[in-house]
């Protein structure tokens, strides 16, 4: 029998938290909220390839993990503004780091991801060595 998502979640407390940050939208909301507090209209328009549904979501996610909080404020149009909370702006700096590394690779990730595929499908990978270069 396959353990489901929760027990797992509880086994592992360090997986959910990586798969959070590991999912395709939540870095980049972070990264946006690091700036400063935004409207859900503001993150859309700096994040134009996200649907408004996964915007919501993500959102939810992030709030219930403790990372950002969501201010209401009762005005005519209603407005409600994201920011990151305390525990949300101490992952900023691990996930910092992560982000200067990915500024810096991009170009060498890209060059890797046209180079052919020297394995045969379904086999494991090749070890080959690393050169001088790419150390």
């Amino acid at each position: 029998m396959k353990p489901d998502r929760a027990s797992v979640a509880e086994a592992c407390p360090t997986r959910s938290l990586l798969d959070r940050i590991g999912d395709r939208w939540s870095v980049l909301v972070l990264m946006e909220l690091a700036l400063r507090a935004r409207r859900f209209s503001e993150l859309r328009r700096a994040i134009p390839d996200i649907s408004q549904r996964m915007l919501t979501q993500t959102l939810r996610s992030l709030e219930n993990d403790g990372l950002i909080s969501r201010t209401v404020f009762a005005t005519v149009p209603l407005r409600v503004d994201y920011e990151l909370t305390e525990l949300g702006r101490s992952l900023m700096v691990p996930l910092g780091g992560l982000i200067a590394w990915a500024d810096a690779n991009h170009a060498r990730v890209r060059a890797a991801r046209r180079q052919p595929e020297t394995t045969t499908p379904g086999a494991p990978s090749a070890m080959r060595p690393m050169t001088a270069a790419e150390g």
